[in-house]
């Protein structure tokens, strides 16, 4: 069945501030938005899409600015916004607003402890649970332009017009299998770990390919360049690699350059990047290596080549676990947790776990049968 869908066109402040009023008494508000993010650091909004279960409505956040109102809406705790895989739709909302929404209701997430399987996309859901086909006609269009196609707003709205339907058909079916407790559990952890507002990720080093083979005092300048990098990236609005790629950043830790000389011999670095940014590169690497109480440790070495039947061994455990629950073995448990549990048990003979694994529904239901399976395979 292919569906037609009626919305309203925001684009006065007035008019908002006035929906938002009515917003705020609602339960449960669908929410979407559309955006582009080629040659920039942040998603540049195009649409927000908002459904209160009775009309659809199209804001244009070019002409309404960073709204209070709907500001204040997204932080209203009595307001569950209703989602759909919305990692990105929350940079918008904390790019544009500086808020993160709350409290959040992902149906991804809830999809899968449904039943309907693993990072499952928003049409496959919507043709699941109520027999309609969503058109892709504009998936990739300019939601930049002005004005939008009527095709493009027809798609937009499609993407909150049923989505309060499959909410509540999700609610029912994960109140039927008493997991809708750990849905809320897991929405409410992805919002926490959310990096906060204008902060930069001092870890996203660790992120760097053979980041690990660096000493110290290397892997100090690497943390340095990676934060420097970040903060340069938001600056100007461009991707990371527009301005140093991750092998010329590993290469400058490795190598640390003292003068612009030795700068210069450093592979792929262009001129005009020597140019604009050459001293700050060297003051970046040269202010790094003076504290050596703030080093870093080294980095653990990739896992041995007997690490990965240690890893086959206990993924078996948690696939069992999965099946009998009836839920996807990567709801349960990811693949960098089984990792660090496999590295605890060959370096130190102990179990480690993640604090995910630790708390919440997870250590009851997963954590202690794989701490239980994993003593008896490994005679810890």
């Amino acid at each position: 069945m292919i569906d037609n869908p009626h919305y309203t066109w925001v684009e006065c402040p007035d008019s908002l501030t006035v929906l938002c009023r009515h917003w705020s008494t609602c339960p449960a508000l669908a929410i979407d938005t559309e955006f582009v993010r080629t040659d920039t650091f942040f998603p540049e909004p195009g649409l927000i899409q908002i459904n209160d279960g009775t009309k659809t409505y199209l804001i244009d956040p070019q002409s309404i600015g960073a709204h209070q109102a709907l500001a204040e809406l997204l932080c209203n705790e009595q307001v569950v916004k209703v989602m759909h895989a919305c990692s990105e739709d929350l940079e918008i909302f904390q790019g544009c607003f500086k808020v993160l929404p709350r409290p959040v209701f992902d149906t991804q997430i809830a999809a899968a402890f449904a039943g309907f399987g693993f990072s499952l996309g928003y049409a496959s859901l919507v043709r699941e649970l109520m027999d309609i086909e969503l058109p892709k006609d504009a998936t990739r269009s300019n939601w930049l332009l002005r004005p939008l196609a009527d095709v493009q707003k027809r798609y937009a709205a499609l993407d909150v017009e049923h989505l309060l339907v499959v909410y509540q058909k999700l609610v029912d079916r994960l109140t039927e299998r008493k997991m809708l407790d750990w849905v809320l559990e897991d929405c409410k952890d992805m919002l926490d770990q959310n990096q906060p507002i204008g902060t930069v990720d001092p870890e996203y080093y660790k992120k760097i390919k053979l980041a690990w083979k660096l000493n110290p005092r290397s892997l100090a300048v690497l943390k340095a360049l990676c934060i420097w990098r970040e903060q340069q990236a938001r600056e100007r609005n461009v991707p990371r690699n527009r301005i140093l790629k991750d092998q010329i950043i590993y290469d400058m830790a490795r190598f640390r350059p003292p003068h612009f000389a030795k700068l210069t011999t450093i592979s792929g670095l262009n001129a005009k990047v020597l140019k604009k940014d050459g001293k700050a590169l060297l003051d970046v690497i040269r202010d790094a290596q003076d504290n050596e109480v703030d080093f870093p440790q080294r980095l653990p070495k990739p896992l041995p080549p007997q690490a990965g039947d240690m890893t086959k061994t206990l993924r078996s455990c948690v696939h069992e676990l999965a099946e009998q629950l009836n839920l996807p073995p990567e709801i349960l448990v990811k693949k960098q947790e089984l990792q660090r549990l496999v590295r605890s048990i060959l370096y130190s003979n102990t179990l480690e776990l993640s604090d995910r694994l630790k708390h919440g529904w997870r250590a009851n239901v997963i954590a202690e049968p794989l701490v239980t399976y994993a003593k008896d395979c490994f005679d810890l």
